[in-house]
């Protein structure tokens, strides 16, 4: 079964969002994932769970639970964590 991560993204920097997004795909991809959504949101209807306001919304898959567990951990990715962080805060989960 396939997992997806959803990740609800709140801009900080667009420069530094910019230079993580450039980057982040080929991380996904060697770890067996592919980005199958960006988008921005148009209109939030519900947020009866009080989740933090986001402006972005991206969608990977891999093949697994464990080979997502794998991008997130790898050396490729972390490396890419002072960016991200400075580019934007970011709820990120998994759903099968």
């Amino acid at each position: 079964m396939s997992t997806r991560i959803i990740g609800l993204i709140k801009l900080v920097d667009p420069a530094a969002f910019a230079d993580y997004r450039s980057r982040v795909g080929a991380t996904v991809a060697s770890y067996r994932g592919q980005i199958t959504y960006r988008g921005s949101l148009a209109r939030c209807y519900w947020n009866e769970l009080g989740c933090d306001a986001f402006d972005a919304l991206v969608e990977l898959e891999f093949p697994t639970l464990d080979d997502a567990t794998q991008w997130l951990a790898s050396d490729d990715y972390q490396s890419l964590l002072d960016v991200r962080s400075r580019a934007m805060k970011l709820t990120l989960f998994a759903v099968e």
